[in-house]
């Protein structure tokens, strides 16, 4: 299926107004690696930042305009701003970079507040008109596409809308394709935000765009409300990432306009990426993915509830707004003190094992793991310790790869103040008693690196198996040291990841726990 084309623009300015999230700093190659994710993703135009003010992003054009990015859908596009007060166009040095970049397409910034423009800028309004037009023309003659961003439009409309727009008006005079309404502070609400653009819209009939900040956590709100005020072009981020509260989130945009209004920004066959892409795109930025991100979130399609699950059961569309697969993510049924029969059972499918048949075991496995969760277990983040309760409570699951005779951990402070973690584990695996030895820099760690050591020479698979992440939570129904211990381990193979839980008094034991867990439900995929 065809996208809308020119007819509608999906802009990303994560390289620029994403980047200006605290704790995101993009090196070069990773700019590069962002755009060819997006590009990927089918977007149409990709703000690469502003050549000439910052070295990275001179930098970045470079090396795309010499061959380092090669673009299939999108368009690159260089941001700056217009001509200072009193200078003459083709001698200002920044404009200038933006026509040393290469890129096709360029987006100026301006002033449409006349407070800003009088206060900050420290000039007239009709020297901002000039400088607006003046600078569009001449990038245009240059044979430069230009859209116009215009920086606190909706407050400075309010203000006073005639400046506002005589400044949208000096850019299409100068012959820019698009003018963008910039919700800069991020102050604005849907309904009054979609009356200003509809009226912007019926006054000029100019091309609009709409860029949304997220002050009031209506950037995405906002951002469809001008769309269907009108708007013909979005400005997002990836993730919503931005100053502040940060922008619009170009995954929920893009998936509200598709799913919900049913508008082809991006190629069909994208849209299915959309999750994928969220999570490399959070990688690259060093920020964790949010789990309750709406679209490609992993908790979106998480369903809690004992009276959702059994919705869902008889029918998914009940309780999911649309098929998680629409957007490459998947449905989840989190089992926990809440679930009911339905949860285990539709927890049970994802295991491959059919709990339908075998009512008196279901009955028991829901008052264990409510049991369970009571006393501080936490089964919806540690689905391999769920499926190896369940079979084992169906008696399914086979003996174990080893058994544990003892395991100690000592902690050395030494006298240069060195702090070394020993442990020592005696455990039965194949046949043989096996006892060993091992260094850690945390008793955890020691007692890994001794139960790795012991179990190594015996199961071939175990080289594969590295830990992914540690969660420890001392449990708030407790207080200090007799507080109860809930530690998380994730694992992987290179392959797949799963996550263990284990519950203690001791955090060393529940640590221990979590870590069996672990190693036996890895030995069940062996043996599959």
């Amino acid at each position: 299926m065809t996208t809308l084309g020119d007819s509608f623009h999906v802009y990303d300015t994560t390289l620029r107004d994403g980047a200006q999230r605290e704790g995101i700093s993009y090196s070069v190659t990773d700019k590069l690696a962002v755009a060819r994710l997006l590009d990927g993703l089918g977007v149409g135009f990709i703000e690469g930042g502003w050549p000439g003010a910052l070295p990275k992003d001179t930098e970045f054009f470079a090396r795309a305009a010499g061959g380092d990015l090669t673009l299939k859908h999108a368009q690159l596009v260089a941001f700056g701003a217009t001509r200072k007060a009193g200078v003459k166009v083709h001698e200002d040095q920044q404009v200038r970079a933006l026509l040393d970049s290469q890129a096709p397409v360029v987006t100026l910034v301006a002033k449409s507040d006349r407070r800003h423009i009088e206060r900050a800028l420290r000039t007239d309004v009709a020297e901002n008109f000039a400088m607006v037009r003046d600078t569009v023309r001449f990038l245009v003659d240059e044979g430069r596409r230009v859209f116009l961003d215009a920086e606190h439009f909706f407050d400075g409309f309010a203000f006073d809308p005639d400046t506002s727009l005589r400044t949208l008006e000096s850019a299409v005079e100068g012959g820019a394709d698009v003018v963008v309404l910039c919700d800069t502070n991020g102050g604005q609400l849907p309904l009054g935000l979609a009356e200003t653009v509809a009226d912007v819209v019926a006054r000029t009939g100019f091309r609009v765009g709409i860029h949304c900040q997220d002050d009031t956590s209506c950037a995405v709100a906002n951002t469809i409300a001008a769309v269907q005020a009108g708007a013909t072009h979005v400005q997002c981020t990836a993730n919503g990432y931005g100053e502040r509260a940060g922008n619009a989130d170009l995954f929920a945009v893009v998936g509200n306009l598709v799913t919900k209004l049913g508008l082809d920004v991006l190629p069909r066959e994208s849209l299915t990426e959309l999750t994928r892409v969220s999570h490399a795109l959070a990688e690259i930025a060093n920020i964790a993915p949010d789990s309750h991100q709406a679209y490609v979130g992993s908790s979106a399609f998480a369903h809690k509830a004992g009276l959702h699950a059994s919705a869902i059961k008889v029918d998914p569309e009940l309780y999911n707004h649309i098929d998680p697969g629409t957007v490459g993510n998947d449905m989840r049924v989190l089992v926990t003190e809440m679930a009911g029969r339905a949860s285990l059972e539709l927890k049970g499918r994802e295991f491959g094992i059919d709990l339908t048949r075998r009512p008196d075991t279901l009955t028991t496995v829901v008052r264990k793991v409510k049991e369970l969760e009571a006393g501080g277990w936490s089964f919806e983040a540690a689905d391999a310790s769920l499926e190896l309760l369940l079979k084992d409570e169906l008696s399914e699951l086979d003996a174990p790869p080893f058994t544990l005779e003892s395991y100690r951990v000592v902690l050395d402070h030494t006298h240069d103040g060195a702090i070394v973690s020993e442990a020592t584990v005696k455990v039965h695996v194949a046949g043989e008693r096996v006892i060993a030895t091992a260094e850690g820099n945390g008793p955890v760690h020691a007692l890994d690196a001794a139960l790795r050591k012991a179990l190594l020479p015996h199961l071939s698979w175990l080289d594969s198996v590295q830990l992914n992440d540690y969660k420890v939570r001392i449990l708030t129904d407790q207080h200090g040291t007799d507080a109860v211990t809930r530690v998380l381990v994730e694992s992987t193979d290179g392959e797949r990841e799963w996550t263990t839980v284990g519950v203690h008094g001791n955090i060393v034991e529940a640590s221990w726990l979590a870590l069996c867990d672990a190693l036996v439900h890895k030995a069940t995929r062996v043996a599959v």
